[in-house]
């Protein structure tokens, strides 16, 4: 019985560290882009015409 527990407190670690990678990851990128996307509107500010 204690190992089963151990194995499933194991798996859930596990997982648990892969899904923050891969939260981390995401972020990571959203943020790279935002950089990007802001980084080009703010150069061209001066062609928006409203």
């Amino acid at each position: 019985m204690n190992e089963r527990i151990y194995k499933t407190m194991s798996a859930s670690g596990v997982a648990a560290v892969v899904v923050g990678i891969v939260i981390a990851a995401v972020g990571i990128g959203c943020g790279a882009v935002s950089i990007i996307f802001g980084g080009n509107l703010l150069k061209r500010r001066k062609q928006v015409v409203f």
